[in-house]
């Protein structure tokens, strides 16, 4: 399938947490989609005003937000485009709206569409358990409290099962720790060490705090254009190669499905066949990997091995920029942090970033061929709903 689209440019705000002593921001959500919009579009040249006629698409941000959102957003920036889209698949959100903005851009409609997600968190209200009711009335009665909880009882199947082991997760927090060092955006920036990972708090046995993301404030942007117009824009612009989402994912069935696998395994098919590549040809993966366990799941479902190996994988591939097969050099949601509802905006730009040549300290030689993964959505009898992954290239 040819999309006939490209990532023109793409853009974050700072990350904050709200640490006034340290110097750090406190700004709405639609403030920080609005700073990113802005500078999206002023990489390339282009105006607020430019997005007139055009389209917006814009992630949902995990806060209580009207049900007018996308177009209060358009208000607030300025512009009156021709079409809006929203996204809210949670984590998979960048990929689902790089494949609706590309066949939006595929069918004529539009040339252009700018695609934005993040926000900002109330620190003093910090949510620790589901929003959905099911959560209220089945999991916190019994002890269930969240996002922890619930992947901590997947790193524990894949534990018994497949003998995966703490020093495999050490061994992903560290990779992604030396990423975010040489990132100048990423909000935790200090080395650490396998003693460091051992030594940090349990959060629910197997997930050690650095096993778990970390939560910041702040907004991404990126820009897709056709292909004609991404010439006029950019050198160097990513082009989108194949596309897959899937929701409700069932490996093995709905009596009794198999909880150590998502719905990747589907989504990076149906991109790869799109796209007409294989494994081989992958220069760098980005797996959204709000905690380490589903950071080796996915490796695991992309194909990079066979189901349970993910362990042996991490241990015998350099998975640094300079490696065997670069991963999350951005430094992922471990260590970059993890904007409200955009965390999958980081690892779609992180790998349009490498494509163009544009990481600097931790580009990625000869960078071809990039494929970013993601997931989004806690579901109540599996880990996660919804499932993307898009694959980004910069050969024609």
């Amino acid at each position: 399938m040819e999309y006939n689209t490209s990532v023109a440019s793409y853009a974050e705000t700072p990350l904050s947490r709200g640490r006034k002593e340290r110097g750090e921001f406190i700004l709405t959500a639609e403030q920080c989609l609005s700073w990113a919009a802005r500078l999206t579009l002023e990489k390339v040249g282009l105006g607020i005003r430019d997005l007139s006629g055009q389209g917006l698409a814009v992630a949902g941000p995990l806060v209580r937000i009207s049900e007018l959102w996308t177009g209060e957003i358009a208000e607030i920036l300025g512009v009156s485009p021709k079409l809006l889209i929203r996204s809210d698949h949670g984590g998979a959100s960048a990929p689902n709206l790089v494949l609706q903005a590309s066949l939006l851009i595929k069918s004529g409609l539009v040339d252009m569409v700018l695609c934005v997600g993040g926000g900002a968190r109330n620190w003093s209200e910090a949510r620790t358990v589901s929003p959905h009711q099911y959560g209220i009335d089945f999991e916190k009665p019994y002890g269930m409290d969240g996002p922890n909880t619930k992947f901590a009882l997947v790193a524990q199947r894949h534990f018994h099962q497949y003998g995966t082991r703490p020093e495999h997760f050490a061994k992903l927090a560290i990779t992604q720790r030396k990423h975010a060092s040489l990132n100048p955006n990423a909000y935790l920036r200090n080395p650490i060490s396998e003693k460091d990972y051992m030594e940090s708090p349990m959060i629910c046995s197997p997930l050690r705090m650095l096993d778990c993301s970390i939560a910041v404030d702040g907004a991404a942007g990126f820009l897709l254009v056709s292909k004609e117009k991404a010439r006029r824009l950019a050198d160097n612009a990513a082009s989108v190669s194949g596309c897959g989402t899937i929701s409700n994912y069932r490996e093995g069935g709905d009596a009794s499905p198999d909880f150590t696998v998502t719905g990747v395994k589907a989504a990076a098919k149906t991109a790869f066949d799109q796209a007409g590549l294989t494994i081989s040809d992958l220069s760098l993966v980005h797996c959204y990997d709000d905690y380490n366990i589903m950071t080796l799941i996915q490796l695991e479902d992309i194909g990079l091995c066979k189901k349970g190996d993910g362990g042996k994988f991490i241990e015998k591939t350099d998975l640094s920029y300079q490696g065997d097969l670069p991963l999350n050099t951005s430094g992922g949601l471990l260590s970059y942090g993890q904007m409200p509802g955009a965390g999958s905006f980081t690892g779609v730009i992180e790998v349009a970033r490498q494509l163009a040549g544009e990481a600097g300290a931790r580009q990625v030689d000869e960078c071809r061929t990039g494929l970013m993964t993601s997931f989004g959505g806690l579901g109540y009898d599996l880990h996660v709903i919804n499932a993307a992954a898009v694959l980004l290239t910069n050969e024609e």
